[in-house]
Parts: structure tokens; sequence; C-alpha cells
């Protein structure tokens, strides 16, 4: 989503998308006391702030990695399912093997089909916004998950502190 946008989402009820003051913003304000030289200061930082982000949006967009509920999948899940929720045939020819019922298939696609909607959704609705719902989505996992040497050095700070085996991502007879 680019700056601008950003810019006209928080601004919007004030002025117009090109940036400048909506008479009936200005007709507000005076109504509430300000002055038309204190509003004119108003509307030109403002307008400043626009031409800035309108002009750092042509010369140095900001990126916008697109990621699909795909991506946050575990890797079971990409084993089982498509990008789009639904079984892959291979998968479900493997499970009625096993004896899983074509029911309960149905019912896990239905689930994930659900679950790429609801992604596609908020994805969606947060880009009008300005939001990459993806990236922000991603950020806040990785610092959950960390990376294994990361998550080995938590656990031995966790175990010297007696911290109940259960809450640990490794079984604490481990090697390290």
């Amino acid at each position: 989503m680019s700056r601008l946008k950003r810019w006209i989402n928080m601004h919007g009820k004030e002025f117009y998308p090109d940036g400048t003051l909506k008479h009936q913003a200005r007709e507000q304000m005076l109504s509430e006391g300000m002055s038309n030289a204190a509003i004119d200061d108003y509307a030109q930082r403002l307008k400043n702030k626009y031409d800035e982000w309108k002009r750092l949006d042509e010369t140095d967009p900001e990126p916008w990695p697109v990621y699909t509920a795909y991506d946050f999948f575990t890797p079971e899940e990409k084993q089982q399912f498509n990008p789009d929720g639904t079984l892959k045939p291979e998968y479900i020819e493997t499970a009625l093997s096993k004896g899983i019922s074509e029911n309960w298939l149905a019912e896990m696609e239905r689930r994930k089909k659900i679950e790429v909607d609801n992604y596609n959704k908020m994805s969606a609705d947060h880009a009008e916004q300005g939001i990459n719902y993806g990236a922000w989505l991603m950020r806040s996992l990785k610092p959950a998950n960390g990376t294994y040497p990361q998550r080995i050095k938590q656990m031995e700070v966790d175990l010297r502190n007696c911290e109940e085996s259960s809450s640990l991502p490794f079984d604490k007879n481990t090697p390290f």
C-alpha cells in the first residue's frame, strides 16, 4: 500500500484525495474559533506532507511483499492441501486407504477453504487501510518461533529456571 493511500486514510475526512482542504472542514474549524491564518497554515503543512509522500511513492515505493494463506500452512498442511484449501488428490487417496472417511475429508477441506477465504478477506480489508496483512502476520510469527539455536538457548534458560517440561519446545533429555 502506498504512503499516499495511508495519508488519505488518515486525513480523508478533512481533505480531498488531491491533498486540498475540504470546504466543510474549513467551515468547521472556523466555527470552532480557528483563524483563517491558522487553518491555512494547517492545510499547507498537511498538503506539504501529502506532496512529499506522493513524491516518495513515485520515486521510492515501499516494498509490498505478497503473502498468501498457503505461506502460513504448516509443512504437513502443504502436503495435504492445495493453495486454495482443496485437498490434494494424492492425499485423499492415501487417507481413504488408511480408513479415513470421505465425510471427514470433506470437512477438513471445508474448514481449510474457510481459513483461506478468511485470510484473503483480512488481507484485502487491511490493504484498503494501507496495511500489508500478510507481512504483519509473518512478522508476528517470526519472534514466536525463533531460530533453532535461539530455541535451544531459551530451553536451556527454561531448564535452569525449573520450567515445567510440558512447556519446553524439545524433550528435556534431547542432547544439544
